[in-house]
C-alpha cells in the first residue's frame, strides 16, 4: 500500500508542477490526456507481453496493496507507468522553458557583473 501512495503523491506533484508551468495537461488537456493514455497503453502492453513472454515476474511485497489487474501485473505497475509518463512528458515540455529561463538568468547575472 505505501508503494501505491507514494505514486500517488509523486503524480499529485507532477501535477502541481503541470499546473504553475502549464507544461502538459494544462496546457493542452484533450491533446495531453490523448498522448498520455496512448504511452501508458503501450507501456502497458509491453508488460503483459513480456509477462507472457515470462520476462517480468511480480513478487509479493509488503509494501504493495496485493491487487492485481492482471497475471503477475500488480495495480502499482499501472500507476507506475502513468507516472512514467507523465513525468517524461513534464521534462520533454519544460525543457524550453528551463533552458530559457537560465538563459535570461545567466543573461542577468552577466550584466550585472559588467556594470
Amino acid at each position: 500500500m505505501i508503494y501505491l501512495l507514494i505514486l500517488i503523491a509523486l503524480l499529485g506533484c507532477m501535477l502541481l508542477c503541470d499546473a504553475k508551468g502549464k507544461l502538459f495537461i494544462f496546457r493542452h488537456p484533450v491533446r495531453a490526456v490523448i498522448a498520455l493514455a496512448a504511452g501508458t497503453g503501450f507501456f502497458v502492453l509491453w508488460d503483459v507481453l513480456a509477462i507472457e513472454r515470462g520476462i517480468f515476474l511480480h513478487r509479493e511485497s509488503e509494501l504493495m496493496t496485493g491487487l492485481m489487474v492482471g497475471d503477475q501485473f500488480p495495480l502499482e505497475e499501472v500507476f507506475f507507468l502513468l507516472f512514467l509518463c507523465y513525468s517524461s512528458m513534464i521534462v520533454v515540455t519544460g525543457w524550453p522553458v528551463a533552458t530559457t529561463w537560465l538563459r535570461r538568468s545567466l543573461q542577468r547575472k552577466g550584466a550585472e557583473n559588467v556594470s
